[in-house]
């Protein structure tokens, strides 16, 4: 893939009661089909005396694979509604099962579907959202002298520093989308006369925030 894509941050869970029945939603993040089955099972495995364990997953983009299952609800009314609200918020790589505890009320099937798509945004919204880049992840080392100014102007750039370690230099890890890789070195370089040194760049896709 050379395109960014928005996914989830970590795996995470939730639960709402809907005329005493309970939802509860899980959701992780899955690079293959392989892994979303997996989920799937786990979660049946915790919750055998569930009614319902309803799922839809996306598992990459444009030409993904998507696959969502009722798990005995009335067609339509569980796993579709599941599955729109990942492709409304183009959520890919990710798994979303929702776990019903039948509480003794029928909600219909309009109820139903508003139900699950309500279990699947809470564990969604626990979750959080991010926005995966193709970015490059370099490591830089600095004189003391420089640091001041090196601090100043990251900040005021699209980019991101961890992995701080004050040695005889200080030695950081940048990361910056790829498309901005060219022009954040340039910007260090001039600020430091070219005394900054900057080491192999790792391009990988890395998790930003998403466009507010």
């Amino acid at each position: 893939m050379n395109e960014s894509y928005i996914t989830i941050l970590k795996q995470a869970d939730d639960e709402v009661v809907i005329q005493k029945s309970r939802f509860i939603g899980y959701v992780r993040p899955c690079t293959s089909e392989e892994e979303a089955v997996q989920f799937i099972r786990t979660i049946r495995e915790m919750h055998r005396e569930a009614r319902h364990c309803c799922y839809a997953y996306i598992i990459g983009i444009n030409s993904g694979i998507i696959r969502y299952s009722d798990d005995g609800e009335p067609g339509g009314t569980a796993g579709l509604p599941i599955l729109n609200v990942l492709k409304n918020e183009q959520i890919v790589n990710c798994c979303v099962v929702v776990v019903r505890y039948f509480g003794g009320v029928l909600l219909g099937t309009g109820g139903l579907s508003r139900a699950y798509s309500q279990g699947c945004k809470i564990a969604l919204e626990a979750a959080g959202l991010v926005q995966m880049e193709l970015s490059s992840e370099i490591r830089c080392t600095v004189s003391y002298s420089l640091w001041n100014s090196v601090q100043y102007a990251l900040q005021k750039m699209n980019v991101r520093i961890r992995d701080v370690i004050y040695l005889e230099n200080v030695e950081f890890l940048l990361d910056t989308r790829t498309k901005d890789f060219e022009s954040s070195v340039r910007t260090l370089t001039d600020i430091t006369d070219g005394k900054i040194v900057f080491g192999e760049a790792e391009e990988k896709y890395i998790a930003w925030d998403l466009p507010s």
